[in-house]
């Protein structure tokens, strides 16, 4: 079913709505995390002299977004829950950029990395290639781009008040390939137990 453009205005109000109403426990919940094999893979894929230009797409309330900034990289936010993005801002000293997903506003080849971890599975099936266009396009020739999403069996619409889309490994693979990228490596997340006790799929991808 194709989705118009009130139900894509629903499913990003909605799903920001989420999110803001929760942003306190969400943090509280998230901030212990431990993210560094996913930061680790990024940066140990990017060509180059550190320090790094790294965008963190839907940086939350910018747990990660501090690691790159302490790490000496030049680090970007971007979010789009208004109570994440002041969050963000305050817990990183970085600069954090507030748009949602689907009206992405980006500059050309600025960056060197983007680190797009538990955020693109909400975007729709049908707009997921225009979003990795964007993205694309705004990562340098040979750029990378690190990606972390819970996985399933294609499933798409409302969880838990959320929409999200729960890809297995061949339709990311797919998606991605399409869009201009090739793929570097991918794993399953935690570390060290069985498949069906991982229920990310992480990945990394070059700009070709």
């Amino acid at each position: 079913m194709t989705l118009g453009p009130r139900d894509l205005k629903k499913i990003v109000a909605q799903t920001l709505d989420h999110y803001d109403q929760r942003a306190e426990d969400f943090w509280r919940g998230t901030r212990d995390h431990d993210v560094s094999q996913n930061i680790a893979a990024l940066l140990r894929h990017i060509a180059g002299k550190p320090p790094f230009a790294i965008l963190d797409l839907g940086c939350g309330p910018g747990r990660d977004l501090r690691v790159f900034a302490d790490l000496g990289h030049v680090a970007v936010g971007l979010e789009g829950v208004e109570r994440f993005a002041a969050m963000a801002r305050e817990h990183s000293g970085c600069e954090v950029w507030q748009q949602d997903l689907l009206a992405l506003d980006l500059p050309d080849a600025r960056f060197d990395g983007v680190f797009a971890n538990a955020v693109l599975f909400h975007v729709p099936g049908q707009e997921l290639p225009r979003v990795l266009r964007a993205l694309y396009a705004t990562l340098k020739p040979g750029g990378v781009l690190f990606s972390s999403n819970p996985r399933g069996h294609n499933e798409e619409g409302w969880s838990g008040g959320r929409y999200g889309v729960f890809h297995d490994l061949e339709a990311w693979q797919g998606f991605m390939t399409v869009a201009g990228f090739a793929e570097l490596t991918h794993y399953y997340r935690p570390d060290g137990v069985p498949r069906e006790q991982q229920p990310w799929l992480a990945s990394v991808w070059r700009r070709m």
